[in-house]
């Protein structure tokens, strides 16, 4: 082989090695700026909502925005504290308390979303005024929304409670009609909507839903206040991640005016954007 070939053969060879490396750490930059982010199986309506801010992440940041969805509600923060994903969005600040004592674990915070007003039913009264005196009234019995459905139950005026995160009938402090506050399996509470010996009952909007409850037929819906700011739903991080940019300009993706504008067409006031919310 002549010299000359020798040498276009070498400039060749690691022409080749250069293009392998370079394409090498590139793709990690790729990757760099991929996100996964955890959120509950939804319904299409959600699914645009997430796609949404995939198109603002992609366009306006450069990140690939990838939704895992879950099926039930102890699986996303486990993914989160393993690594398995990036962020998660999908519960609220008394969710996520509980969880953090319960396993140890270190997750926080990094952006409010939306929230879901629970809300007073009932096919028997047109309004929280007319529950009778001594009625039965059902709440979910899971430590989160049983102490939510009793403060709701205050905060319409029929009772008054305990400053308390953790509120059950027992902490209940004035009961001027006698009210018996029935705790049931959450699935249950729309069903005892039919029950004659409930007066009303609190449900939340997803077993509403799957009930085919007219949310606008809610005698009461909880408002936004003091109390209720802990019940938003907010993107979590593991707080070792909570500065990084990355993950900050995801929560921006999610908290824009399309945002805002979908959640309104879509749920029409079953949930509602809260990130403005003065608290």
């Amino acid at each position: 082989m002549s010299a000359k070939k020798t040498i276009i053969g070498i400039v060749a060879a690691a022409a080749i090695v250069g293009i392998g490396y370079f394409s090498f750490f590139n793709h990690g930059s790729q990757d760099d700026k991929v996100v996964k982010i955890g959120v509950m199986n939804g319904d299409k309506s959600e699914d645009q909502i997430w796609a949404e801010a995939a198109k603002t992440a992609k366009d306006k940041y450069g990140i690939t925005l990838k939704a895992v969805k879950f099926s039930d509600y102890s699986q996303p923060n486990k993914a989160l504290s393993n690594h398995d994903i990036d962020l998660n969005a999908f519960q609220n600040y008394p969710f996520l308390e509980n969880w953090n004592k319960a396993n140890k674990t270190d997750i926080v915070s990094i952006g409010d979303t939306w929230t879901t007003p629970l809300r007073v039913y009932s096919d028997k009264y047109k309004s929280i005024k007319d529950i009778p005196d001594g009625s039965q009234i059902a709440v979910a019995n899971d430590v989160t929304n049983e102490n939510r459905g009793i403060h709701l139950l205050a905060e319409a005026g029929l009772i008054k409670v305990k400053d308390t995160n953790k509120a059950t009938p027992n902490d209940i402090t004035s009961n001027p009609k006698n009210l018996k506050i029935v705790p049931v399996d959450a699935s249950q509470t729309a069903t005892s909507l039919k029950d004659p010996k409930f007066a009303g009952a609190v449900i939340n909007t997803n077993f509403a839903k799957s009930a085919g409850i007219d949310f606008n037929s809610a005698i009461y819906v909880e408002g936004l206040n003091k109390n209720t700011t802990q019940f938003f739903n907010f993107v979590a991080a593991n707080k070792s991640d909570k500065d990084k940019k990355i993950y900050k300009d995801v929560v921006k993706s999610i908290q824009t005016a399309k945002t805002k504008e979908l959640v309104k067409k879509n749920y029409d006031g079953a949930e509602i954007t809260v990130w403005d919310y003065k608290k």
